[in-house]
């Protein structure tokens, strides 16, 4: 049984990732550190959790673990392990974006893998540390990395998604006050939204040539969790064309499906999926996303990264089924 370490365990993250690996046959939580709430159940603050867990959270470490999940804010990770110290062979997933991009990949001595199973699958395999994809950038990278692996990316590519109320985290503000989100949608961050970075770095990665605008317009929406994002660019093939370049770069996916029917949000919440539906109009192709913020787009995600670097099935601990009703 690998032995597990969760840091910033209070967490919308943190408490996805534990409930996932009460379930997970081949992994053992060790603990869950927090320094607000050490002492108090799991339980107390993951209520989901009562009757499943009586683990209490810590402010001291296990340096031995196995594998380490980092679920701290932005920029605290880094802080984190300058003050920390872990065994040679303990493995990080950290899903904050301190190490996501080229310019922050190596990090005392450590180098991250952006962790998109889709895409660096093998590189997931062969590292110790990775550095888990944000939410929005894993639904709108999986709606465009097929054209952009055939160079297919011609001019700008329009992207409008919105999100669950649980992407903001846990801490209250004006914006995820229920007063203010119930009944209520707003934009925020338009054109500038932090994931544009590791967006426009991993499409670079299949074409180069692509220096286009990505106008990417995030929405706040007024239900709890998933992304739903629409995306469209040019293209100048048939649908039957565009489907066959999906179909083809997907095909050995564990998690991300084509539909030929249109896609919602229930279809996709409480999963490690991101479902894909494809649209042509005149010489657009319309891309629609749609993911679990907290899973696929986070905490799911990084089990996938960890069962791809211990050699698991890739979908251990992720057979989820969504609440359709």
């Amino acid at each position: 049984m690998l032995q597990v370490g969760i840091i910033g365990g209070a967490g919308y993250t943190a408490g996805e990732l534990i409930r996932l690996l009460l379930h997970h046959q081949k992994a053992e939580i060790k603990f869950v550190y927090s320094t607000s709430n050490a002492g108090n159940k799991v339980s107390l603050i993951h209520q989901d959790m009562e009757g499943s867990i009586n683990l209490k959270f810590t402010d001291t470490i296990n340096p031995e673990v196995d594998v380490l999940f980092l679920c701290l804010g932005h920029g605290n990770s880094t802080v984190f392990l300058d003050n920390n110290s872990f065994s040679k062979t303990t493995k990080i997933i950290d899903l904050s974006n301190d190490f996501r991009l080229k310019k922050d990949k190596v990090f005392d001595g450590k180098t991250f893998v952006y962790g998109l199973p889709e895409l660096h699958k093998d590189k997931i395999k062969a590292t110790n540390y990775i550095a888990n994809p944000g939410c929005f950038a894993t639904a709108l990278l999986l709606a465009i990395l097929p054209l952009a692996d055939k160079g297919l990316l011609q001019g700008e590519v329009h992207i409008n998604a919105v999100t669950g109320a649980t992407g903001a985290g846990t801490s209250l503000s004006k914006t995820t006050h229920f007063t203010w989100r119930d009944n209520n949608f707003s934009y925020y961050k338009p054109f500038t939204h932090q994931h544009l970075a590791e967006i426009h770095q991993t499409i670079n990665q299949l074409q180069n040539s692509f220096n286009s605008k990505i106008n990417f317009m995030p929405n706040r929406g007024n239900f709890s969790r998933g992304i739903f994002a629409t995306t469209y660019t040019k293209f100048n093939g048939s649908l039957e064309e565009a489907k066959s370049i999906y179909n083809d770069f997907y095909q050995d996916a564990a998690f991300t499906f084509m539909s030929d029917n249109d896609v919602h949000l229930k279809q996709v919440v409480n999963t490690n999926k991101c479902l894909l539906h494809l649209h042509k109009h005149d010489d657009k192709l319309l891309i629609t996303s749609a993911i679990d913020n907290l899973l696929k787009g986070a905490s799911g995600q990084a089990i996938q990264n960890m069962n791809l670097m211990f050699g698991f099935e890739e979908t251990e601990g992720l057979q989820l089924k969504a609440n359709f009703f």
